[in-house]
């Protein structure tokens, strides 16, 4: 706290603030505006097999206003089970199957775009994989809000089932 306080006598806020914006400037002078899909790794979390394009811990993108990633479910496989505040979009990239929102189910296959409705008290979603034998994939926008509204995103962040594939540690 004490060197807080002497770094405000040596610098105002707007100074600091204009410190920030240069520091910005330069990550966004050192981040990448095509992020190669093939070099990002898949990682295996409560969720399923994800790969995140965009992420709010991730900096080397040229912003950070969205959160973006790529969603695998083996062939008869499910996602994990989750309640968020909605708003994500996904697109089926490969595959077919359904996902169940707040207990309804809604079918969908390659070409589609599933949105998560915005609500007050969040949604619960499940994805299911249709075939038995391809896998699907999904890509997921959402916009990045974890800095307004936290992680928490104003309605709740839980995971409420594990995917089958995780396996903690």
């Amino acid at each position: 706290m004490a060197d807080r306080a002497a770094r405000h006598r040596e610098i105002t806020r707007y100074e600091e603030l204009i410190e920030l914006r240069d520091r910005e400037r330069e990550r966004i002078a050192a981040s990448r505006v095509c992020v190669k899909g093939a070099e990002l790794p898949w990682e295996v979390n409560p969720q399923g097999a994800m790969k995140w394009y965009m992420h709010p811990g991730i900096n080397s993108t040229a912003h950070k206003f969205l959160i973006f990633y790529a969603q695998q479910i083996r062939p008869g496989g499910r996602s994990g089970k989750q309640q968020c505040q909605g708003g994500v979009v996904f697109v089926v990239v490969e595959g077919m199957g359904y996902t169940v929102l707040d207990g309804q189910r809604y079918d969908w296959k390659q070409g589609d775009l599933l949105q998560l409705p915005i609500k007050p008290d969040g949604v619960v979603f499940q994805h299911f994989n249709g075939s038995e034998t391809a896998p699907a994939l999904l890509i997921a926008a959402e916009p990045n809000l974890t800095a307004t509204t936290g992680v928490d995103r104003a309605c709740g962040f839980e995971q409420l089932e594990k995917a089958p594939e995780y396996e903690p540690g």
